[in-house]
């Protein structure tokens, strides 16, 4: 799949369980403010379209704003300009490279105003990648530079850092999936690597997990940065007592002869969301890649119980 403009629009419904979202993350580590929004777009029982939406923002490395909510009505053909849950709206400038994004806490007094804007063209998620056939979901990501402001507790703080937006759709059968991981850092504007990762439900550890990543760098002299996806993929977790992500580890490998990209990171913020039958474990990791730190999010999936 090579993502176009046509498809930075909801797609279409293909069946029971599906859904389409679009997501951005952000981590300023300086400003020690990190965030991630979502909005997305499902039909209801009744055919009809409703709407969602989920934000958590950081600051100081506690959540100071969580919300979440599901089940909005919206009008037939909706995009998601016209979508506002939970606080957040998106606006899209030019596809596939500049978005607006905007969320407000319950209190009135905490959120953000970002501008995403793409360095990297999209690393895709293709229907046919054995990823995507275990977790019923397609979609792709983009490196981002996020200029803006957040508000805390009244107080407006510049943001000027790394991100990731991403959009996804399609229909996950959560039963027989126990949990999905989306990883990512982001080391510099010309560096940076997601990672998806889906859990069969027979499944016991990382090893038995499905895996895909995009590499983003440049290949040309000229530096323009791009999108390889990654014929081999390691991913390590070490979990607290209660399952949660405290540290992990990356290895890439474009073929037999490289001798690979590794990143380590740590978990610097993280809080857990009750989404009905499903948990997110939501968190930022500061990462060190190639000599360079830098901040990405891990979130995790799975089955509230």
């Amino acid at each position: 799949m090579s993502p176009t403009a046509a498809l930075e629009s909801p797609q279409p419904p293909t069946g029971a369980g599906f859904s389409d979202a679009v997501t951005f993350a952000f981590g300023d580590l300086d400003a020690q403010l990190f965030g991630v929004a979502r909005v997305g777009l499902s039909p209801g029982e009744d055919g009809a379209p409703q709407a969602s939406g989920l934000a958590v923002l950081f600051s100081g490395f506690e959540p100071i704003a969580v919300r979440a909510a599901g089940g909005l009505p919206v009008a037939a053909g909706a995009g998601w300009e016209d979508v506002d849950a939970a606080g957040v709206r998106t606006t899209t400038q030019k596809p596939l490279s500049t978005w607006d994004v905007a969320f407000v806490g319950d209190d009135a007094s905490t959120g953000f105003a970002l501008r995403f804007e793409a360095l990297s063209p999209a690393g895709a998620l293709a229907e046919d990648d054995p990823v995507a056939e275990a977790g019923g979901m397609q979609g792709y990501e983009q490196l981002c530079r996020v200029t803006g402001v957040a508000t805390v507790g009244g107080e407006e703080r510049a943001v000027r850092c790394l991100g990731q937006r991403g959009h996804s759709w399609g229909a996950p059968d959560w039963e027989r999936i126990t949990l999905a991981r989306t990883v990512s850092a982001w080391m510099d504007e010309d560096l940076a690597i997601a990672v998806t990762a889906i859990r069969p439900r027979r499944a016991k550890s990382h090893a038995d997990e499905a895996l895909a990543a995009s590499l983003f760098l440049p290949l040309d002299e000229d530096g323009t940065i791009a999108a390889i996806a990654v014929p081999e993929v390691r991913l390590s977790t070490t979990t607290d007592a209660e399952g949660r992500q405290r540290k992990a580890g990356v290895e890439l490998f474009l073929d037999e002869e490289d001798p690979g990209h590794r990143a380590a990171g740590e978990v610097l913020c993280g809080t857990s969301l009750d989404l009905g039958r499903l948990r997110l474990d939501c968190s930022f990791f500061v990462w060190r890649m190639e000599g360079l730190t830098g901040v990405g999010r891990y979130d995790v999936l799975r089955h509230a119980t």
